[in-house]
């Protein structure tokens, strides 16, 4: 007599969740001091802000902190970061990597053309 092995249970495996995320993080007028800044931002409208965009497998808030301790910072954040603006991405996250890359650089060029000094490495 053929006997079958059951398992107790199956150990299936569990959809990940989308945990990635695009920010935009508010920078200092003084960035424009930069001449790699302003180089790269020559549409600039005057009194519009400027702003770092990036992307994150962490949550916004925990990445500007490392930004602004200059754990695997960019020298902007680490400088000129003031504060994370929420209302530019909120509505975006979270969602899959390949997503949160193409959706930081779309955000960066939409911010640019919309006259914002844009730094996005």
């Amino acid at each position: 007599m053929l006997t079958q092995r059951i398992a107790p249970y199956t150990l299936r495996a569990m959809p990940r969740r989308h945990h990635h995320s695009v920010y935009v993080v508010l920078l200092s007028l003084d960035v424009l001091d930069e001449p790699r800044f302003r180089k790269c931002n020559l549409d600039y409208a005057f009194g519009k802000p400027c702003v770092y965009v990036g992307m994150t497998g962490l949550s916004p808030d925990v990445r500007f902190d490392k930004h602004k301790a200059g754990i695997q910072a960019n020298r902007f954040v680490t400088q000129y970061g003031v504060r994370l603006l929420p209302e530019l991405y909120e509505v975006y996250n979270p969602m899959p990597y390949d997503a949160a890359r193409d959706m930081e650089v779309e955000l960066a060029i939409s911010l640019q053309e919309k006259g914002y000094g844009v730094w996005q490495a």
